[in-house]
């Protein structure tokens, strides 16, 4: 089941970014798994299908990744150590190297992020308290994203993402532990992380990818 929501963005952050847009749905009664095999062929697909369609050298061309690196650099971060997350998992591939392979629904939005160069975002429905709220972090706020090994101090002014208890992201490029998608994760919030110059078009093509190729691979 596939419900469209809204994410309330405080005016402080609309005021600076008035082109920001950001899609929001939760995809509800799915089975996540380790490894699917018929999943694991289509990676294979897309990979050559990125091969084909990218070079390291024109990935600093395309329109997608340089609005996320104009984004970056406004908000303080330096997109050449903490590149936008599509970029990242192409980069691999160009490389020579697998995505990492985390569970088959993490796995399949990975994927739909890659064929469209749009950075997500995914949150376990059930380990969230209340709505989600887009703003400007604090100075000294705390974040423990995936695969830190200790929480990181927020400067302030960070975009990030959260419920009525702790942070969910820092917006578009972590997100934390205690919220990511695990084997025990039945419902989840998709977040398709727009940034200004990024057309609604492309998010929602985002947003039909990674939810046909969840249903796939994942039902």
């Amino acid at each position: 089941m596939l419900i469209d929501l809204k994410i309330e963005i405080l005016d402080d952050v609309l005021r600076k970014f008035p082109d920001l847009r950001v899609l929001v749905r939760e995809v509800k009664d799915i089975k996540v798994s380790e490894i699917n095999l018929e999943l694991e062929k289509f990676k294979e697909d897309v990979y050559a299908d990125v091969r084909q369609s990218f070079t390291l050298e024109s990935l600093k061309d395309e329109p997608i990744f340089r609005a996320y690196r104009d984004f970056f650099w406004s908000i303080k971060v330096d997109p050449t150590k903490v590149r936008p997350a599509a970029e990242a998992l192409i980069r691999k591939v160009l490389g020579g190297r697998p995505i990492p392979r985390i569970n088959t629904v993490v796995d399949s939005y990975n994927l739909a992020s890659m064929t469209t160069c749009v950075a997500l975002a995914a949150f376990d429905t059930n380990k969230l308290d209340g709505d989600i709220i887009m703003r400007f972090s604090d100075n000294g706020e705390k974040f423990f994203g995936i695969g830190m090994d200790k929480p990181v101090v927020l400067t302030g002014g960070e975009v990030v993402m959260t419920d009525a208890s702790r942070l969910l992201a820092i917006y578009p490029h972590r997100d934390a532990e205690h919220s990511k998608i695990t084997l025990q994760t039945k419902n989840m919030i998709i977040v398709y992380c727009g940034v200004p110059n990024i057309p609604e078009e492309r998010l929602r093509e985002a947003a039909d990818n990674a939810y046909n190729f969840i249903i796939k691979f994942c039902s």
